[in-house]
């Protein structure tokens, strides 16, 4: 079971249309008034943006609807998973002085990153001056379109690593999918800050790379494999301090956007120069000559086919002319792959072919290679091909296969270019290194590769940097291997990273990750699987996570009745399903069934478990929260009292839970008017988040902001203007200057400033929210109407 918050605050660096959806919905919520407001805020920034992430909640935005609202989801339950489930969120904790603010953030030397060298390069002059044209500014984003294995990627790292364009630092990402590119943003930030790699999810790193590059200049983006200009844009967008330099096979969609530029093949002086490279005295001009121009000719001048054909030549001992024999026994109309790079496709298959059947004595080479074909062409780990032989063969496997350019293999990781990925992926029954069985066999190890590295849950922050690192490769194989293929491999991977990706925040693809997962294991186990059962009890959970509770309760509901009639009544799956039954009851507001499931889990823990048990600690809580929603906030402080008591003395006094627990209890002695004692519980929480988080955490902006809020209602203005403008100081710190949570604290505090006969601060600081309201938010807000209205009565 996962342990509880008081709420879900407004984090730095994390606020998206994902959580203005779950806010929307009455999920993930912060604890008080004002954090409420700033909800509000961002929810009608959304709506007047045109974005509706889901409108079950028409009348969320009419304040009679808003008061009832506030009311019952200040009352949210937290849910838990049990064995496979979800975990809370985790957060390492970081010293002051080592978080940064993106714009205080300099770049350290040693951050590029091109992923290869590009020591045989030729020729390209005039496309080398092309870019050098173009991308002589800052603020510019060149485009180099054209066929696959035409040397685009070659080009635009020659370019990076040997031109005098004077931009620091470079950063290659590839950028084949919206994935892919928060994956090198991440990179950027974790190498940018290493110590936020277990401190901050995925979404946030992205985030704060988006920050740095929009706050530093003179900088260079290289954007691999562009397949949409769509998932560009709208970081071009938002960075204009340096200069973006895209790949991609995409010769329409970008007006307005980049400038474009058409890379052809090389020219056939070009190609003779790159096939000597690689092959020696038998390339251009040595004694084994004959044969080079035809040789080009047949390989339609393609870099790719080139340098993988003299690699071949060089490592065989052939010559030109002996190599278009073997051409010529392989037509090209034996390996058509689809109308689009068609020609492309078909000259590299048939490469391939030779060259496996040059590694015949290297058996285990073919099967490398197609395994490697099912992971992201990019830093596939080698630790991912350990299950395919003992160690001495992999390595030479590998090593045969870079001899002949079909990889490029580093220390750590190998990479494959996209195509021979393709072909090797593809089965052909007329070529006896694709067969469909060692295809299938080679997917099945590729997951297995991945199943080995004993995943967890992503509830370990310091597991994060392994997840961004074989995510992509777990993407792959979704992507490329049909549902009916997958196995209980496939199952167990996909479970484990839908939890970390929920752990993440990026519910969607969490949610989809789980119902392949579950119909994989409903297709291999019966219907009363415990592996079934879990990832039935997982797919509710996402459900439940995105707001979605008619898909999460019938779920649960199965699932619980399962779980009670094959397991014993105190397993920890069985009470996990029927806390979470209960939180979905109680968020759906039916808590005529949630409390009795409450009670009982309850009941049953504090038989066999410890008192001071998480799991124990958690079912209290919700207990309370869901009793103080129905009314009863004596039982409700009753609990909470007795859960914060057990968790100082078994926790430590900083432990998250114990100071979640310090701000449930403040927040239910508040509710019940008993604000003397809200206020020391709520400086409890705030001296020890203030003591183990970094500056501008949002659970400490979150504690302070409760804190501040009680003194004002406890007549307190001096106090609560002295925590509010701590707040506000945090958040100009450590959120962009533009931040919506800048804007509420702002009329917060002007209002505070106000009742403080103060109406000269009021009125600056009305005028300043007022200013940055109109930037985000509709004119008909009522924020600003109220910020207008008391400038002029002023």
């Amino acid at each position: 079971m996962r342990s509880v918050s008081s709420g879900k605050p407004v984090k730095p660096l994390n606020v998206n249309n994902r959580l203005i959806s779950s806010w929307e919905h009455g999920h993930h919520l912060p604890p008080d008034e004002a954090a409420f407001a700033l909800v509000r805020v961002l929810i009608e920034h959304a709506r007047a943006q045109g974005v509706r992430p889901g409108d079950r909640t028409p009348g969320l935005l009419d304040e009679s609807a808003w008061v009832e609202w506030l009311g019952a989801a200040r009352a949210q339950p937290q849910s838990t998973a049990g064995v496979g489930g979800e975990s809370e969120s985790s957060s390492a904790v970081l010293a002051p002085d080592v978080l940064r603010a993106a714009a205080e953030t300099n770049a350290p030397a040693g951050l590029n990153n091109l992923p290869f060298q590009t020591g045989h390069f030729v020729g390209r002059a005039a496309d080398l001056e092309q870019l050098d044209s173009a991308l002589s500014t800052t603020g510019v984003a060149q485009v180099v379109f054209g066929l696959g294995g035409v040397g685009k990627s070659t080009l635009a790292a020659h370019w990076a690593a040997t031109r005098l364009h004077g931009c620091a630092p470079i950063r290659w990402i590839t950028a084949d999918s919206p994935a892919g590119i928060e994956q090198g943003l991440v990179g950027l930030a974790t190498a940018l800050q290493p110590a936020l790699a277990s401190a901050l999810t995925t979404e946030a790193l992205a985030e704060f790379a988006l920050q740095w590059l929009a706050s530093h200049q003179g900088w260079l983006l290289i954007l691999d494999n562009v397949d949409d200009p769509a998932d560009i844009a709208p970081l071009l967008a938002r960075a204009p301090g340096g200069r973006f330099l895209i790949t991609t096979r995409r010769s329409g969609g970008w007006r307005g956007m980049a400038i474009p530029m058409r890379l052809d093949v090389l020219a056939p002086a070009e190609s003779r120069s790159l096939l000597a490279t690689g092959t020696g005295p038998r390339g251009e001009g040595g004694s084994d000559a004959d044969g080079v121009d035809e040789l080009c000719d047949e390989l339609g001048h393609l870099p790719l086919a080139i340098e993988q054909v003299g690699a071949y030549i060089a490592e065989a001992g052939l010559t030109p002319r002996a190599y278009v024999g073997l051409l010529a026994d392989l037509p090209a109309d034996m390996y058509c792959q689809g109308e689009e790079g068609r020609a492309v496709d078909q000259t590299i298959a048939r490469i391939w072919h030779i060259t496996l059947e040059r590694l015949a004595d290297t058996p285990l080479a073919g099967h490398v290679l197609r395994t490697l074909a099912w992971y992201a062409p990019d830093r596939i780990p080698r630790t991912l091909l350990e299950s395919l032989g003992t160690q001495p063969a992999v390595h030479d496997a590998v090593r045969r296969l870079a001899a002949y350019s079909m990889i490029t293999a580093a220390p750590d990781a190998v990479t494959v270019h996209r195509l021979v990925q393709a072909v090797a992926r593809t089965p052909d029954p007329n070529d006896p290194h694709r067969q469909p069985h060692d295809i299938s066999r080679a997917l099945s190890d590729a997951t297995a590769g991945l199943a080995a590295r004993d995943l967890d849950n992503g509830d370990d922050p310091t597991s994060w940097p392994v997840w961004r690192v074989l995510l992509p490769h777990i993407d792959a194989i979704v992507d490329h291997a049909p549902p009916g293929t997958d196995t209980e491999s496939t199952a167990l991977v996909l479970n484990q990273t839908a939890l970390f990706l929920a752990e993440q925040g990026f519910i969607a693809r969490s949610t989809a990750y789980r119902q392949r997962a579950l119909a994989a294991r409903e297709r291999i186990f019966p219907a009363d699987h415990p592996h079934t059962l879990t990832s039935r009890h997982n797919l509710a959970s996402a459900f439940h996570a995105a707001g979605d509770l008619e898909a999460a309760i019938p779920l649960y509901e199965s699932t619980l009745e399962a779980r009670e009639r094959v397991l014993p009544v105190d397993h920890q799956h069985t009470l996990a399903s029927r806390n979470n039954l209960a939180c979905c009851y109680h968020a759906a507001g039916d808590l005529e069934k949630a409390i009795p499931l409450y009670e009982q889990t309850l009941q049953t823990q504090e038989r066999v478990l410890p008192n001071a048990h998480i799991d124990t600690l958690t079912s209290r809580h919700n207990l309370a929260r869901a009793y103080e929603m129905s009314g009863n906030g004596e039982k409700a402080i009753l609990l909470c009292k007795q859960g914060l008591r057990e968790a100082e003395r078994a926790l430590p006094i900083d432990h998250p839970l114990t100071l979640t627990l310090q701000s449930s209890l403040a927040g239910a002695y508040r509710a019940g008017g008993h604000l003397e004692k809200a206020i020391h519980h709520y400086k409890q929480a705030l001296t020890g988040r203030e003591r183990v988080l970094p500056p501008g955490h949002g659970d400490t902006l979150t504690s302070r902001n409760n804190l501040a809020d009680a003194h004002h209602a406890a007549g307190s203005l001096e106090e609560a203007i002295r925590l509010h403008e701590q707040n506000l100081a945090d958040v100009e710190r450590f959120l962009p200057i533009d931040h919506p949570a800048g804007t509420q604290l702002r009329f917060t505090l002007a209002g505070v400033y106000e009742e403080a006969n103060d109406p000269e601060r009021a009125l600056a600081l009305y005028e300043r929210a007022l200013a940055d309201a109109q930037q985000f938010l509709s004119d008909d807000h009522p924020d600003a109407h109220r910020a207008t209205s008391v400038g002029d009565s002023d």
